[in-house]
């Protein structure tokens, strides 16, 4: 997703790049097929007959925006593909004597949707992908090159009125909301074996499907209510899963993690002074000047464990940022949730950010929520905690992880208050 595509009018699949681009014909080149074509809006393959029916290979889908709001094309079509939504207009337009839904290729994408409805595994295996893609302008010039946006299932469909032509006539016309699928674990693209797999008469829906992407592949399996969890959303590449956020068994870093939990485990405040020093050093290791503050003390709180203070620049061209930080020693396989993350943003004001320290993981839909509403939260968690206090034992005691713990603690009693937070920025 996002590779432009050179899309020459000799359509030469023999060179697998033109003009310093991939070329479009050659990635899409299938041997003894007819070409994949985007000479149109809506550009349906061939229907293949099979024993048990036909099906259609792909639907490929060109959005040209230079179009949009011309007589021609004056729809606009919308890609949004950082939610994985696209809005596409019908090929039906002013003048035309044929019915709305019969037109070429409003009557094959009617069809994909009755496909993409389809009440049984079996019914969607035999659905025709989406294969979405927009012109895009390259030296100034916007024609002759495609950029690939993902594969598409329809949503929904509506019949709406629209204005067009010269002389500014309303006609009817389709709309179509379409999903764009995760293809997080195809790194973003597509095998063209699975599509041309599916123009094979002698390859069965199980076959082909086999090539399918995996958010495809669920979708077939589950239906439209899979639909929310499988849909792109730039925010999963900034997701970490969560097997990658815990060390390997019987590894160094998993036996310090285990050593950091049993020694704090049932100690609440010891771990908020560890949590509060690592803070510190995760925020000063990104290059910024970050001003230790307290911890909080053992009951009227407020929700936070420590406060500190972030430094962005200096004099006029500078600010301060109160932070706030929790801290939360669970074991370490738990799984820390998206609500107690929000019960964390939701003590943040204007100004502030939080952090979060723990030595369990956290959930991929906490991320995903996080990301995606634009929490102000730094999220730390176990393996990358004791990552940090091994690098801190090896920088000041000589590599003994129990020597920098104890130090870590033997400063925290001066530095317990029961202060405001925004206190922090008048030091």
């Amino acid at each position: 997703m996002g590779q432009v595509y050179r899309y020459a009018s000799g359509k030469d699949p023999k060179p697998p790049s033109l003009d310093g681009f991939p070329n479009f014909h050659h990635v899409t080149h299938s041997p003894g097929q007819k070409r994949a074509l985007l000479e149109a809006g809506i550009n349906g393959m061939a229907k293949v007959t099979m024993s048990d029916g036909a099906r259609r290979p792909a639907i490929l889908i060109r959005s040209s925006p230079w179009k949009a709001g011309t007589e021609e094309t004056p729809w606009h079509d919308v890609f949004d593909m950082d939610n994985g939504h696209v809005r596409y207009f019908g090929d039906h337009k002013a003048g035309l004597s044929a019915a709305p839904g019969t037109t070429t290729g409003n009557a094959a994408l009617l069809d994909a949707f009755t496909g993409h409805q389809g009440h049984t595994p079996e019914e969607r295996a035999a659905a025709t992908p989406l294969l979405l893609f927009r012109a895009v302008s390259q030296n100034g010039k916007p024609k002759g090159h495609v950029e690939f946006c993902g594969v598409g299932i329809i949503e929904r469909t509506e019949r709406l009125v629209q204005w067009g032509g010269r002389e500014h006539t309303t006609f009817v016309n389709y709309v179509y909301d379409i999903a764009l699928i995760d293809l997080t674990p195809e790194d973003d693209g597509i095998a063209w074996d699975w599509i041309q797999a599916r123009r094979d008469k002698d390859t069965s829906h199980a076959q082909a499907l086999a090539l399918a992407p995996s958010a495809w592949r669920e979708w077939v399996k589950h239906g439209s209510s899979a639909l929310p969890r499988l849909r792109r959303r730039v925010a999963r590449a900034q997701v970490t899963k969560v097997r990658d956020q815990r060390p390997q068994p019987s590894s160094r870093d998993a036996a310090d993690l285990e050593l950091v939990y049993k020694h704090f485990d049932g100690r609440k405040h010891d771990f908020e002074a560890l949590a509060a020093a690592v803070a510190a050093r995760v925020l000063r290791g990104a290059g910024h000047s970050y001003v230790e503050g307290w911890l909080t003390r053992r009951s009227g709180d407020g929700g936070a464990d420590f406060v500190g203070r972030l430094d962005l620049g200096s004099g006029l061209a500078g600010t301060s940022l109160v932070v706030l930080g929790q801290a939360k020693c669970v074991k370490p396989d738990t799984l820390i949730t998206a609500e107690q993350i929000a019960r964390v943003v939701a003590r943040l004001r204007r100004g502030w950010i939080g952090v979060y320290v723990s030595t369990g993981a956290y959930s991929e839909p906490a991320q995903t929520e996080m990301v995606e509403d634009q929490y102000p939260i730094i999220l730390i968690n176990g393996m990358s905690l004791v990552g940090e206090l091994r690098s801190m034992a090896r920088d000041d005691h000589g590599g003994d992880l129990a020597a920098c713990i104890e130090h870590v603690l033997s400063s925290r009693e001066s530095a317990v208050t029961n202060r405001r937070p925004e206190e922090i920025l008048l030091q």
